[in-house]
């Protein structure tokens, strides 16, 4: 199980930091960058516990420490990710099930606010004023923006990934009647049961086929 979270883990965080820096990073949007990166780590986290996210948190900011173009101190980055991730894996639901996507939304919104005040906070430590000139609140609200529009496609997903990686019974739908964590996210609080409705329509099929046979045996007697 922990070999399938390393791998996992590892491979997203990848992928995640290849596709912001190659791709988010080249838009030159107004403000921030979309964090990828970040909502990698809090899927994950939202998964994982307290602990993994931690541990994950600072594996993806040590590699965005060292991958260029950073221009900055390395492991900034790493240490503000730790964070970020050990205090969302404390928002890690007991029973592993999210019934709306308010949580989530919050999450990621005050882990994108976090994040940049944390990461200028280091900086001004180790005499990095560049926020001080792009202009904090700016940064916070097109952090918080795009990570709240970037969310939906991916902080569900990876959770399911997570969830499968670590052969966790929510992670079928069939198996319990709420479905896994992230389907709440996807139903948006609405109350939808996936596999609840797989069920009931199997036992309906079931019941019908059998009235069918009751009735077939019924014609034959007479």
């Amino acid at each position: 199980m922990r070999v399938n979270r390393i791998l996992l883990s590892s491979s997203l965080i990848v992928v995640a930091l290849v596709i912001q820096v190659s791709v988010l990073a080249r838009l030159h949007l107004p403000g921030a960058v979309p964090d990828l990166l970040l909502l990698t780590v809090l899927g994950l986290a939202l998964v994982y516990g307290h602990v993994g996210g931690a541990l994950v948190g600072f594996a993806a900011g040590l590699l965005a420490d060292l991958a260029p173009p950073a221009d900055h101190a390395a492991g900034r980055y790493a240490l503000v990710l730790c964070v970020i991730g050990y205090l969302a894996g404390l928002v890690k639901p007991e029973s592993g099930q999210v019934k709306s996507a308010t949580g989530p939304m919050v999450v990621v919104v005050a882990a994108a606010v976090g994040s940049t005040l944390l990461y200028a906070g280091v900086g001004a430590l180790v005499g990095d004023t560049a926020a001080r000139h792009v202009g904090l609140s700016g940064l916070l609200f097109t952090a918080a923006l795009y990570d709240l529009l970037l969310a939906p496609f991916v902080v569900p997903g990876v959770m399911a990934l997570a969830r499968r990686a670590e052969n966790d019974p929510l992670a079928e739908t069939g198996s319990t009647p709420s479905g896994d964590i992230s389907s709440g996210w996807l139903s948006g609080g609405t109350g939808l049961r996936i596999g609840g409705q797989r069920g009931g329509l199997r036992v309906k099929a079931a019941r019908a086929r059998m009235a069918r046979a009751g009735r077939i045996k019924g014609v034959k007697r007479l």
